[in-house]
């Protein structure tokens, strides 16, 4: 049985001089809502959301939730700087399609913790972007999906 997971780093936030609390800008709401429509009308769906404790996770997560109908579940040890060892245990045991909203550089780590059972950075996430893992016998990337590339006011090149 294949399992999909899908790991989202939280959308642009304001800076902690701006707002300490780190809401998402209007920016980073704008890139969520175009990323979950995307996987919506793609036919992608999640049952459970999980996200840090964080307010920009929340508010993402709650944006993904509201597009895809699912159940968010608020966790621990999922903060920037949290065991990416932690989770990659608990993934394991998920046997449903299952999204995770977080931080850098703990998303990174922890898709290089499923791929290689390394610490280290080896993918680049965009804020409100995603990566889907696919676990069949083993994990392997699906895709990746940046926010930016459904900005149309976005004139990044590849």
């Amino acid at each position: 049985m294949k399992v999909r997971i899908y790991l989202v780093q939280h959308g642009e936030a304001f800076s902690k001089e701006e707002n300490s609390a780190r809401p998402l800008t209007e920016k980073g709401r704008r890139d969520t809502r175009r990323v979950a429509e995307f996987l919506k009308n793609k036919g992608i769906r999640v049952d459970t959301i999980f996200h840090s404790t964080k307010l920009r996770a929340k508010e993402t997560a709650e944006i993904f939730a509201s597009v895809l109908h699912a159940e968010l579940r608020e966790e621990k040890d999922l903060e920037p700087l949290a065991d990416p060892k932690i989770w990659a245990e608990k993934i394991e045991n998920i046997k449903e399609d299952t999204m995770i909203v977080g931080h850098l550089p703990h998303l990174s780590r922890l898709v290089s913790q499923l791929l290689c059972q390394k610490r280290e950075d080896i993918v680049k996430f965009s804020p409100g972007g995603l990566v889907c893992l696919e676990k069949d016998e083993k994990w392997r990337v699906l895709f990746v999906m940046p926010s930016w590339l459904l900005d149309e006011d976005t004139k990044t090149t590849l």
